[in-house]
């Protein structure tokens, strides 16, 4: 038994060196994950940069696209005015010429036939008969014709 008591220990040795054989391992793999975390970061910012770059290139072509529109909005407002002052000044041309016509056929004493004539078909049975030598006129046409009898 003294044998045993008096001899060191050498158990207890070889747990300290294999100790020191998993602190190297240990502390490679740290300088691989250090490593490998500053190549991440490094992504990381590059990606952020690139999404920075897209965000101003997406904001600037925003821009150029709203200003696009902006003026093309414009232009056709203004195409829109032209058109409606266009077709006010023929609707007053038209009004005009309509009058004039009008004021014309007073004169000659024939007024607007076209509206005559419908309200003296549905009222007056001689406008439809062609075969009948009488035909009847307009009312002022008729107080001509009396006057000068």
């Amino acid at each position: 038994m003294a044998k045993s008591d008096s001899s060191p220990s050498p158990p207890q040795a070889e747990p300290l060196s294999l100790k020191k054989e998993n602190i190297t391992p240990i502390g490679s793999k740290i300088a691989e994950l250090s490593e490998s975390r500053a190549e991440l970061l490094n992504r990381i910012q590059g990606l952020k940069q690139d999404l920075q770059n897209w965000r101003s290139k997406v904001d600037t072509q925003f821009k150029v696209f709203r200003d696009e529109l902006s003026e093309q909005k414009k232009s056709l407002n203004v195409e829109v005015d032209q058109l409606r002052s266009e077709f006010k000044e023929l609707r007053t041309t038209l009004q005009q010429q309509q009058e004039d016509v009008t004021s014309s056929l007073r004169n000659l004493g024939l007024q607007d036939l076209s509206g005559d004539a419908k309200g003296s078909q549905a009222q007056d049975p001689k406008v439809e008969g062609n075969d009948k030598e009488e035909q009847v006129l307009p009312k002022e046409a008729n107080n001509d014709i009396e006057s000068e009898n």
